[in-house]
């Protein structure tokens, strides 16, 4: 039995509740956000978010080879709530809304289920929802070091990738807990916006691209 079957059906009932055609589970959502912005292909372009965000994110647009560009609508408040577009790009980091068919048509939605605030909690782990096709089955390559779905014994290797995958046992526990978005009835939750505190990034020269 192929132990990674187990991400397949945990990848259909993320599909399921959040309305995305594909998903793609990797082992958390910094790394989701970098193969989004690579597959995005924003190498040279200034990509704007948020000066209050995880330091991650900014990372992952810097190691995709785009420029960091910090909004100035955040003003006096250093709290993030919900999902938030990489204006400048297709990808939106949606680490802090978990919720019934959410997905946004023409993205690459990126889902976050490490740590103790998130909805779905599963110690580590992070998802790429997507209706790209295309991009799905790059997305899925990418993640497992380019190697198709099969015994490496008998692949074919024609695709760098990184060893980004997510753990089956963790895709097993999170088949288990998603069940927690269904109601007695089989209806979907609504769960609300997540909201978290952070620092002024704007601080920091090394998430200036003049500055580096």
């Amino acid at each position: 039995m192929n132990p990674h079957h187990v991400t397949i059906e945990f990848e259909k009932a993320i599909c399921d509740y959040t309305g995305a055609p594909h998903c793609v589970c990797v082992d958390n959502c910094s790394n989701a956000l970098f193969l989004a912005l690579t597959y995005d292909d924003v190498r040279g372009k200034a990509i704007t978010i948020p000066p209050y965000t995880y330091m991650s994110v900014p990372c992952e647009i810097i190691h995709a080879g785009g420029k960091v560009n910090f909004s100035t609508w955040f003003k006096g408040d250093n709290t993030l709530r919900g999902a938030y577009e990489l204006k400048g790009s297709n990808v939106i980091d949606s680490s802090l809304r978990f919720t019934a068919d959410m997905y946004v048509a023409k993205s690459y939605m990126c889902c976050s289920f490490t740590g103790p605030y998130k909805h779905l909690k599963l110690g580590k782990g992070g998802c790429i929802l997507t209706d790209n096709e295309t991009a799905y089955k790059w997305f899925k390559r990418a993640c497992f070091s380019g190697r198709n779905e099969c015994s490496y014994h008998e692949d074919t290797f024609n695709m760098l990738g990184w060893n980004f995958y997510m753990n089956p046992m963790i895709a097993e526990l999170g088949l288990l807990l998603i069940q927690q978005f269904y109601n007695f009835d089989g209806s979907k939750k609504d769960m609300p916006d997540i909201s978290l505190p952070y620092p002024d990034l704007r601080k920091y020269k090394i998430y200036d691209s003049k500055k580096r």
